[in-house]
């Protein structure tokens, strides 16, 4: 990002404050760094990087009540790093990769980095994490525990699961970040909230309606522009009991079936058409022919010029 180290969204335009977004913050040793930095009231991914480390201490601040959940990708040594909760600093060692800190912005969490750093930040806010938990049958969350450093596997394994997107010109649509904050919350909510009592989770699909409903609407959004909560509200559900609903009747993640919604689409343009891969890629949903590419080779194991060619092929011969 060069010189200019305001965060700006790598995916497509916002449609409400609300809307989840990522952001990929490269600075370059002579940005200059807020010794504030405020996020959005909504679900964000932001990877910063720094090749010299902070001047000073940085506090961070949420408009909502949230939880900051960040990532090192690197080591740092002990005398480099500090964190500081409610104006105490709090003790630290040596940051290895793929440690975790999850604390509560009430707290107004400072950090200070002295040399070269690469980190993913979470915000994660609180209501979200309270419509999981009414769903999942917790009372409401009144706390979280305080972690630094932690050696936590699952927020590491979906970290890394996200990294390649962070950045990209396909960054992954508000329904994929929809969906992907509600892995996160869920994992939060059972490892860090301090909760009241044992959850019971609704194990039911959608009623039929709701079905027809939700993938009407997929259908007509294949950009995957449409939040998960307006498809929740069509069907009279909150997200966190849609979302799992939704993967017991389909057997997949409304981002996962509407992904290969567009692989079958464009498929069906492939064999039906004449039209140029660019266009069906833009016709089934991608941003590019490339993003296109890529998602059919990995679903379908050959790329979409080879399938073509292949089916053109078995077609005339029969």
């Amino acid at each position: 990002m060069g010189k200019n180290a305001s965060p700006k969204p790598d995916n497509t335009p916002q449609t409400s404050s609300e809307t989840p977004f990522t952001t990929f913050i490269q600075l370059d040793g002579k940005s200059p760094v807020p010794s504030q930095f405020r996020t959005p009231g909504t679900f964000t991914i932001t990877r910063l990087q720094s090749p010299a480390g902070l001047p000073d201490r940085i506090t961070k601040l949420s408009p909502v009540p949230a939880l900051l959940v960040s990532i090192s990708l690197k080591s740092l040594p002990s005398s480099s790093y500090q964190v500081w909760t409610a104006d105490k600093l709090i003790p630290t060692s040596i940051v290895h990769p793929f440690r975790s800190n999850v604390i509560d912005f009430d707290s107004q969490p400072r950090c200070w980095t002295g040399s070269a750093f690469d980190y993913v930040h979470y915000t994660v806010p609180r209501k979200g994490l309270d419509d999981i938990a009414e769903d999942l049958g917790f009372g409401r969350v009144s706390d979280y525990r305080l972690a630094v450093l932690e050696d936590d596997l699952v927020v590491a394994q979906i970290t890394k699961s996200i990294l390649p997107f962070l950045g990209r010109n396909d960054a992954p649509s508000v329904l994929a970040l929809d969906q992907f904050s509600l892995i996160l919350g869920a994992h939060l909510l059972q490892q860090y909230g301090v909760l009241q009592k044992t959850g019971q989770r609704s194990k039911g699909g959608l009623a039929p309606w709701q079905k027809r409903r939700a993938s009407e609407l997929l259908h007509k959004n294949m950009h995957g522009r449409i939040r998960l909560s307006d498809i929740a509200r069509e069907c009279g559900l909150s997200v966190s009991h849609f979302a799992r609903s939704f993967k017991t009747s389909f057997g997949a993640s409304t981002h996962q079936w509407l992904i290969q919604h567009r692989i079958d689409h464009a498929k069906q343009l492939m064999s039906q058409t004449s039209m140029s891969l660019i266009e069906i890629a833009i016709q089934s949903g991608f941003n590019d022919q490339a993003a296109f590419t890529r998602t059919f080779h990995q679903l379908v194991g050959v790329s979409p010029g080879r399938w073509r060619r292949h089916y053109m092929t078995r077609h005339f011969r029969t």
